[in-house]
């Protein structure tokens, strides 16, 4: 009788642990509309529309890199990980995921940005004025910089998933840690970048931690 009432209380435990671990997982793109974003475009450098910068194929979230800009989410998180997956278009350019975001109103909010820039994938760049405790974040934009190069080629997929706990960020670009830091405010906006050239986006979700 002992055993069996072991052998029950064991399987409420396992159930109750999976039950705290299984968080929900958000889906931020669906591949079908921009459904839950909204956008800020440099209007200075072209009357283009939304829909000519972000625009959906097969899919796939297409940015065309011009004018500068971003679409961000309605809502703000804090304690998650988001998973973001891009390619190139052609040769590889310049985009970014802003995290944090307290006021996206202008082109250059203040944000903690995971640099997707060809050949510098994994770096931090402080935008509009935004800090961290791990450097003196000193210029325009301070940059982080990455711990090595985990990049694919262009026109491959590669895989962004950004943990942030608190006020402690981990970038991990195709399964490799390639930045940390710790920062000043934990919670905000999350944008994708229009900057420079064409990138894909696909397969773009949040957990809660």
């Amino acid at each position: 009788m002992k055993r069996v009432l072991f052998i029950v209380a064991l399987c409420f435990i396992c159930l109750a642990s999976a039950c705290k671990t299984n968080k929900p997982q958000t889906v931020l793109f669906d591949g079908s509309s921009l459904l839950g974003w909204n956008s800020v475009l440099d209007t200075k450098q072209t009357a283009a529309s939304v829909v000519d910068v972000f625009s959906i194929e097969n899919g796939n979230l297409r940015v065309s890199g011009q004018p500068f800009g971003y679409i961000y989410t309605e809502e703000q998180y804090e304690n998650y990980r988001l998973h973001v997956e891009w390619r190139w278009v052609g040769e590889g350019s310049n985009s970014g995921i802003f995290l944090h975001i307290k006021y996206p109103d202008i082109v250059w909010p203040k944000a903690i940005e995971c640099q997707l820039c060809a050949g510098k994938a994994g770096d931090m760049v402080m935008l509009g004025g935004a800090k961290i405790l791990d450097m003196e974040c000193v210029g325009e934009f301070p940059i982080k910089q990455r711990y090595g190069d985990f990049e694919k080629s262009a026109g491959e997929w590669n895989e962004a998933d950004i943990v942030c706990d608190g006020r402690q960020i981990k970038i991990y670009i195709n399964g490799e840690l390639a930045n940390e830091c710790t920062t000043l405010r934990g919670k905000g906006h999350i944008a994708l970048q229009s900057e420079g050239g064409p990138i894909e986006f696909r397969n773009i979700t949040l957990s809660e931690l």
